[in-house]
């Protein structure tokens, strides 16, 4: 039988991880721009000792180590959400979507918005994965691949459409790109990847009530942290006001324009329709663009900021 702290305290980190980096995010991009470059530059000297830390965790199965690769895959990840959130690295398109586009040509419009942040998430990556080699720990690894998928899912259910995107929580620097969120009811896309992410999720619970599994650390801080994603995915289908789970984070909206966003005339039509609610937000994260769509989501995991903001 398992102690009842082997699964607590991981749960306990991996979710205040997850909260206090979303809302570290969400505060950051809320300072005066001209703050942008300061922070972007802290940021970074702490993500440096977080790639060398990512990689001692490797060289050892410990629950220390675990605890030690999974912030530090989360600090990696903020510093990329922070870079794409001040808009420093995002893509080299930075206008509204143009209108009446098929489908394709909207997704190679919606890819040119952000592809430089992908790329470099992509490479992190694979620095992750290159130092692994050879080394038994894989939580640092695990969970910065487990948040790009999750983060990977998000957009993409943006881009197809779900009911809440979050738009009006974007930074005014970013608001062309609340017109390639599209705003409609969830389809058959949603329900695929909510399908594989929680079959994927009972398969680990299902691992662990059958012993099949030896319940470390490591081990619950990943789900954990997916079962984080798949609630943001969730809320993508439920209107969450964001002040009631980052309310701390967001007093101060220093960046964020007084006048409506413009949405693709795309979106505008699905917005109309009767069978929608309003939208308030879709929480992202620092894990899905918002660790933290923006959490855009957590998230800091599914998240996304991009999706939230």
């Amino acid at each position: 039988m398992q102690d009842f702290s082997t699964f607590l305290e991981p749960s306990l980190i991996a979710l205040i991880s997850w909260w206090f980096g979303t809302g570290i995010i969400l505060l950051l991009v809320r300072l005066p721009k001209e703050r942008f470059a300061f922070a972007r530059v802290c940021w970074t000297l702490i993500s440096l000792p977080a790639l060398f830390f990512s990689y001692k965790s490797m060289q050892e199965n410990s629950s220390a180590n675990a605890y030690i690769g999974f912030i530090s895959a989360i600090v990696l990840w903020g510093w990329h959400e922070l870079a794409f959130l001040t808009g420093w690295i995002s893509g080299h398109r930075k206008i509204e979507l143009d209108p009446n586009l098929h489908i394709w040509a909207r997704f190679k419009q919606s890819v040119e918005v952000i592809w430089h942040h992908e790329l470099g998430l992509f490479i992190n990556l694979m620095i992750l994965i290159f130092l692994q080699y050879g080394h038994p720990n894989h939580t640092a690894m695990c969970t910065f691949a487990l948040l790009w998928l999750m983060r990977l899912s998000s957009k993409l259910n943006l881009f197809f459409g779900v009911p809440q995107v979050g738009e009006q929580y974007l930074p005014s620097h970013l608001v062309y790109m609340g017109s390639y969120f599209c705003k409609k009811a969830v389809g058959g896309f949603f329900f695929l990847t909510m399908s594989i992410s929680l079959s994927a999720w009972l398969y680990l619970i299902w691992q662990a009530h059958e012993g099949l599994v030896t319940i470390t650390s490591h081990w619950v801080l990943l789900a954990s942290l997916l079962g984080l994603a798949i609630v943001e995915h969730v809320l993508m289908m439920v209107p969450l006001s964001l002040e009631k789970v980052w309310g701390w984070a967001l007093k101060n909206d220093l960046n964020t324009p007084s006048q409506s966003i413009h949405t693709n005339p795309l979106v505008q039509s699905t917005q109309n329709s009767p069978t929608l609610k309003p939208s308030s937000i879709k929480i992202v994260n620092v894990f899905e663009e918002p660790i933290i769509h923006t959490m855009t989501n957590p998230g800091l995991i599914s998240g996304s900021l991009m999706d939230t903001k």
